[in-house]
């Protein structure tokens, strides 16, 4: 199982809040990743993810994703991202759980199950689900519940081997995933600051971005799993 953050993204071009001080591009994140900044203006929300939304369609899956969909052909991968990009799916990873939601999707803002693809790239005031409510962003905001945690703890319980890429691990409940590894499960940490992860047990730390630290995890977990 391999649990992603924005690292593994950023180097495919997409910024982070976290990377910037706390702003994504000019705005600060509570004026539009919030349900408060939904109720106070929901066109300055839907600008900002409509803005995000063509960034993402200007870059590609970069060696790191493309290495965890070469993976599949050796072992059952499963991914969990908090990232709500598409660069997972388009790099041919099957099996993808969105923690914070898909950025080219929408929901019902009346009924959380109605949720569609983005078609056109742009959702807008006025664009409405089949129940006529507004559609909103398909994401999770700050002091949003997240409803796949559960299915991710899971998932996590279950894994043989348990990869961290590009996260810091400080985004919680996701960060708390690690938790729920078994005793005997094997964790790799790949990140340029792993490092400073000391609270995780047992841990095999790989020190560099996503795509050189990924090149050289594939190595070896051919290496000791596959080819013996």
């Amino acid at each position: 199982m391999a649990l992603t953050g924005s690292g593994i993204s950023a180097e495919s071009g997409l910024k982070t809040f976290r990377d910037m001080g706390g702003l994504w591009e000019q705005y600060e994140i509570t004026e539009v990743a919030s349900p408060e900044a939904w109720e106070r203006d929901p066109e300055l929300v839907l600008k900002f993810y409509n803005e995000r939304r063509k960034q993402l369609l200007e870059v590609r899956p970069n060696e790191a994703h493309k290495i965890l969909a070469e993976l599949e052909y050796h072992f059952d991968v499963e991914i969990i991202t908090q990232n709500i990009d598409d660069l997972h799916e388009r790099a041919g990873s099957s099996k993808i759980l969105h923690l914070h939601g898909e950025l080219r999707k929408s929901r019902s803002t009346g009924d959380p199950n109605l949720v569609y693809d983005i078609e056109g790239g742009e959702l807008n005031p006025g664009d409405k689900c089949e129940k006529g409510y507004q559609l909103r962003p398909h994401v999770v905001w700050f002091g949003e519940p997240v409803p796949a945690i559960e299915e991710a703890a899971a998932l996590t319980s279950e894994a043989d081997i348990l990869v961290i890429i590009g996260t810091s691990l400080v985004v919680y409940p996701a960060a708390g995933l690690v938790d729920y590894a078994g005793k005997d499960c094997p964790i790799y940490l790949v990140d340029p600051h792993a490092g400073q992860q000391s609270r995780i047990k047992n841990v095999h730390l790989i020190q560099e971005r996503a795509t050189t630290g990924m090149s050289k995890l594939k190595e070896e977990l051919l290496k000791k799993y596959i080819s013996g």
